[in-house]
């Protein structure tokens, strides 16, 4: 199975979010996916939204100054029951709430994989089914300069205010 999936991939996610805290935990919905099913998302950036009361606050737009970012994820392959056709799925790994980001998210942050090649092909390597070298990566850390802006919301995308720069972490991997 390919693991570098493209974005359009993500028009069929995995019906569930797999929390970096779960992820070791026998039984959960992402333990067996994290040994066996490790993912890449390409993607240009993500967006976040903040809800207090149940309702939106507010909403961001955060893109790679570079163009691109990593984000690490789950995948599955499933048989579609209506078409039998075979589908991919896939779900970004969620990470504590970032510092420099609870502004923008209070609750979590998506798993940035860092560029580099090494990391990227373990992290992809089926045949490593012992996870603990990725406990690293289950840490927040922004891996890409980003450039945030806030928006009124997605379906009309008016600026709020002006973008900021929100800066790679130190290397820590």
């Amino acid at each position: 199975m390919n693991r570098l999936l493209p974005a359009l991939s993500l028009q069929s996610t995995l019906h569930l979010t797999p929390r970096y805290d779960k992820l070791n935990v026998k039984g959960s919905t992402g333990y067996q996916a994290y040994r066996h099913s490790r993912c890449v998302i390409p993607a240009t950036g993500f967006g976040e939204m903040e809800y207090v009361n149940n309702k939106p606050l507010h909403y961001h737009d955060l893109v790679a100054k570079s163009g691109a970012i990593l984000l690490g994820g789950l995948c599955r392959e499933w048989i579609n029951k209506d078409t039998s056709e075979t589908a991919l799925s896939c779900s970004v790994i969620t990470l504590p709430p970032h510092p420099k980001l609870v502004h923008i998210h209070s609750k979590a942050s998506p798993l940035l994989l860092p560029l580099e090649m090494a990391l990227v092909g373990r992290w992809l390597d089926e045949s490593i089914t012992d996870p603990s070298e990725f406990q690293p990566l289950l840490q927040p850390h922004i891996a890409y300069d980003l450039m945030a802006t806030q928006i009124d919301k997605p379906s009309t995308y008016n600026l709020v205010n002006e973008s900021h720069l929100i800066s790679v972490d130190a290397s820590s991997y």
